[in-house]
């Protein structure tokens, strides 16, 4: 499973390296700002400023790991979409997309309880839930977010294989 990935991303990557790394770059951060502003770590009004209590270190670091992944799996997409052969289908965009915003997981952080505690009675039911489930919630985002690295892997190796197999017929 290792040598998918590493396969994966040489091909990714070894493409346009400071097109495709320069892109995850800026994903990551775009996402980590976002993660970090509405988790209330980060504070851009008075000054820059970056804060974080010892009861958001798993949160964090959680976040963190969201918005790297999102940064790869983002970066994947686009290249599979830009050098592939292989007739897309609705699965490819729904799934990219619904892992993107299970992993932002708006629930998880303060805009999330903004939201919900307009809903009344049924607000506070989400918000005690939310609250106590904050970190498994985050897991399971990650966890899609890995399910989505390697599916966007294998179909970028199997259209390596098809393209070398059409390679090869050819001649």
């Amino acid at each position: 499973m290792s040598s998918l990935f590493a396969f994966a991303f040489k091909v990714a990557y070894g493409s346009n390296p400071i097109l495709y790394i320069g892109l995850t770059i800026v994903v990551f951060t775009l996402f980590w700002i976002f993660f970090n502003v509405f988790d209330e770590l980060l504070y851009f009004s008075p000054i820059l400023y970056f804060y974080l209590p010892n009861d958001a270190i798993a949160g964090f670091i959680l976040s963190t790991i969201s918005a790297s992944l999102l940064g790869v799996v983002v970066l994947m997409n686009i290249y599979l979409i830009r050098n592939s052969s292989i007739k897309f289908d609705k699965s490819l965009i729904s799934s990219s997309f619904l892992t993107i915003l299970s992993s932002a997981c708006a629930s998880c952080s303060s805009i999330g309880f903004v939201i919900i505690t307009t809903f009344g009675s049924a607000g506070v039911i989400a918000t005690t839930f939310i609250t106590n489930y904050q970190i498994p919630l985050r897991l399971a985002a990650a966890s899609i977010l890995i399910l989505a690295l390697y599916t966007v892997c294998r179909r970028v190796t199997n259209s390596c294989l098809l393209d070398n197999k059409q390679h090869e017929n050819q001649r």
